[in-house]
């Protein structure tokens, strides 16, 4: 942490009209997130596949010597493609005979077909500060504890955290687990259920840095979880608290 601080300081002394008025370390909180969901594999739908949704669609078909007498296609691949239909809800028996669902049809129409995969998890982090999820790698804890960032709400460990799909979708979608592989495209389909693991505080160094020629003070923060500055924090204390510091550290408004 000291050699971190170390460097950064030196990066933004480098512009000589920049003076470092003050700096400081504290943690912001970070959930790591367990998240339960369903991934769909889509691929273009095979003219066999087809043809057959086509004939349960507009003929009373009871059974798959029917359709391979109908189709000329032999009983074994109608059979095994029957199967897959029924598992994957794209037909259903009625009345002793296949009919086609709406989800069946929906994917005739679009000339693609969809297969559920089994439930999988993936952890993801999120911060109530960003209101956002993000994403880094969270590292051993210091040794010394910081102080929690002063913008953090002081009941923030007794607030049951709730979240929306769509963020947590785009949160694994930026762990990479939505793939295009071609004829193949996966896609997360469902989300679940989220289980809030645990807290981590991550540490953040806070730098107020005074620029003499443009009379402008302003703050600097780093993310030490994104490995970059984090203009959402920077912002932050930039809207709170720059006039405070152009009295405490300039003597003027």
């Amino acid at each position: 942490m000291h050699d971190l601080e170390k460097r950064l300081k030196k990066e933004l002394q480098q512009n000589i009209k920049a003076k470092i008025m003050h700096s400081a370390r504290w943690s912001i909180p970070i959930h790591s997130v367990e998240v339960e969901f369903i991934a769909v594999k889509r691929t273009k739908m095979d003219v066999l596949m087809k043809m057959m949704l086509i004939t349960f669609q507009k003929a009373k078909i009871a059974n798959a010597e029917q359709i391979s007498e109908l189709l000329l296609v032999e009983q074994l691949f109608i059979q095994d493609l029957i199967e897959i239909m029924l598992k994957t809800r794209l037909i259903e028996k009625s009345e002793s005979i296949y009919k086609l669902t709406d989800r069946g049809f929906q994917q005739l129409e679009n000339g693609v077909f969809e297969e559920e995969q089994e439930a999988e998890s993936q952890n993801v982090l999120y911060s109530p500060i960003h209101e956002a999820f993000l994403k880094g790698e969270l590292k051993e804890a210091l040794e010394e504890p910081l102080d929690i960032y002063r913008y953090v709400k002081e009941d923030y460990l007794d607030e049951e955290l709730s979240l929306e799909n769509e963020p947590i979708i785009h949160a694994l979608q930026a762990n990479g687990l939505e793939k295009d592989q071609g004829d193949v495209l996966t896609v997360i389909s469902e989300v679940i259920s989220t289980t809030d693991l645990f807290i981590e505080d991550v540490p953040c160094l806070e730098f107020i840095i005074y620029n003499k020629e443009e009379d402008i003070i302003y703050a600097r923060v780093w993310n030490t979880l994104l490995g970059r500055w984090d203009e959402k924090l920077e912002n932050q204390l930039n809207e709170k608290e720059r006039l405070e510091w152009r009295e405490n550290y300039l003597g003027r408004q």
